[in-house]
């Protein structure tokens, strides 16, 4: 039986504090993880985020999508709380009206480990201390489209579950297996797996180069927005490969970047 809407007349009701007033940092509760929560918005990526397993706890959404566009998520939840409102109190919600009029608060799941994520995998990437939510949820959604096995980020990269993150991914943070890495990058030989650091160096590879394309199974290092990776890294990689550009260009954004390398290395383990 599905639960009655509680119909708001303020966002400064509780029940809105994890639309309205939580910070993604708030939300994410460091302190005690297993309350963690992060926001799904709009039909689409909340229904991604449903079919893989992800638990909703609340639902905000106007009247009229009670009947419309949130009905198939609310029958699919029938025990989760329901908030409502007015399009006018809502809008007031920064960024609320593009997303279609639903947002749905889910409990953040408990991350696997390494070797758990990559036990299966071929060709997985690693997010190295980029931190622009744009760039995270693209990177995540080329890693799903492209073939990419897994993913990996070091601590100071963004949340993957950042509302910005998950709304830009499409929901592809819910379909690529993912967690954090808080050893050294080269701690993946143990794994059994290449690293190829994507660098501009004197000494990088091109991507399609013959070197590259015989190894078994690889482990892709994308870098910061700005700096790239660091020294450190691209010296402990086994690789360091670039992209070729052309009409001196000299390298792409990091989310574009990333489909480029994507389809290079899946394509080779996909033949």
């Amino acid at each position: 039986m599905t639960t009655q809407p509680i119909r708001l007349t303020s966002l400064d009701h509780p029940t809105a504090a994890p639309f309205a007033s939580l910070t993604e940092a708030q939300l994410r509760n460091r302190l005690n993880p297993s309350d963690g929560l992060f926001i799904a918005e709009s039909p689409k990526v909340i229904n991604v985020a449903l079919d893989t397993g992800y638990e909703p706890v609340s639902l905000l959404c106007e009247e009229k999508h009670l009947t419309g566009d949130a009905a198939s998520i609310i029958e699919r939840a029938p025990e989760m709380q329901i908030l409502t409102g007015s399009r006018e109190l809502l809008s007031s919600l920064t960024g609320y009206t593009l997303t279609r009029g639903v947002l749905c608060a889910m409990r953040r799941p408990v991350l696997p480990s390494v070797a758990d994520v990559v036990a299966d995998c071929s060709c997985i990437c690693v997010i190295d201390g980029v931190v622009d939510t744009t760039n995270v949820g693209a990177i995540f959604r080329s890693a799903a489209a492209l073939g990419i096995d897994a993913i990996l980020l070091t601590p100071t990269s963004c949340d993957p579950l950042n509302r910005r993150a998950v709304r830009v991914s499409m929901g592809s943070v819910f379909l690529v297996p993912w967690t954090y890495i808080d050893t050294p990058l080269s701690s993946l030989c143990g794994y059994g797996f290449s690293t190829v650091a994507m660098a501009l160096t004197q000494n990088s590879l091109p991507i399609d180069s013959p070197a590259l394309s015989s190894l078994e199974r690889v482990a892709i290092i994308m870098g910061t927005e700005g700096d790239g990776l660091s020294q450190e890294v691209i010296t402990s990689a086994d690789y360091v490969a670039r992209i070729p550009m052309h009409h001196g260009v000299d390298s792409l954004n990091v989310a574009a970047a990333s489909a480029v390398a994507f389809y290079q290395f899946c394509h080779l383990h996909r033949r």
